[in-house]
């Protein structure tokens, strides 16, 4: 689907969307780009260069919680009719809430972690502490190699909700091995992937690992360089 290195023309665009939502449906993957203008609005604040460390960790913060609210609206729910004090009216509740397990990819998921926590206050939690070896290649690398320095992840049951955070999915490396990780601990019933900035690389790497994963992002950006960073 995504080409490295091919121009980014209208058209090819269009086409490899149009691969991958086909790819995504056959293999009931998702992935969900939040372009609401809220979110993008402080992305943009996130991304800009004169955004101080403060302000930064605080943005991450709002877009965890924006991104967890929309997770939470595709769990499943089930229509309900509660007593108020002055009679009875229809509701929803979402079971799966009390199932959820957050995996924190320490130390840069802390804060967007922060955020999903509002959103899923009652989750339990796991830490995977990892670390890609940085380099510099000739070309963007397809992967890079990823130390596991310490992992935490509670054993899972067949009705748990996994959501794996890490703001930035680039080559997809470290999530993959984070996911592994899951997976060690027992069979979920949905995992999601919770970034702020992926690549059409590594989102597509990650779909075609061969398990169910969701990915919630709010940007895909076209490329990765020769360090392995999302650009721009």
């Amino acid at each position: 689907a995504f080409k490295r290195g091919k121009a980014l023309t209208e058209h090819n665009c269009w086409v490899e969307a149009r691969f991958l939502c086909v790819y995504l449906f056959r293999t009931k993957m998702s992935l969900r780009i939040l372009d609401r203008p809220f979110a993008r609005h402080i992305l943009t604040k996130l991304r800009a260069r004169e955004t101080d460390q403060v302000n930064f960790r605080k943005n991450l913060v709002r877009l965890g919680r924006i991104i967890g609210y929309e997770i939470a609206d595709s769990l499943e729910c089930s229509e309900v009719t509660v007593e108020t004090p002055l009679g009875k009216a229809r509701g929803v509740l979402i079971s799966e809430l009390d199932h959820v397990v957050i995996v924190n990819i320490l130390r840069a998921a802390t804060p967007l972690v922060e955020g999903l926590l509002k959103a899923f206050p009652s989750a339990r939690q796991g830490v995977v502490v990892a670390k890609r070896r940085e380099s510099v290649f000739k070309s963007p690398p397809e992967k890079m190699d990823v130390d596991i320095y310490y992992s935490r992840v509670p054993d899972l049951k067949p009705d748990d909700v996994v959501i794996v955070a890490d703001p930035m999915l680039a080559t997809g490396s470290t999530i993959l091995r984070a996911l592994e990780l899951v997976y060690a601990k027992g069979e979920p019933k949905k995992v999601f992937v919770a970034s702020v900035i992926a690549s059409h690389q590594g989102v597509e790497r990650v779909l075609r690992w061969g398990r169910p994963v969701n990915i919630f992002v709010v940007e895909v950006d076209p490329l990765i360089d020769e360090r392995g960073y999302i650009v721009p």
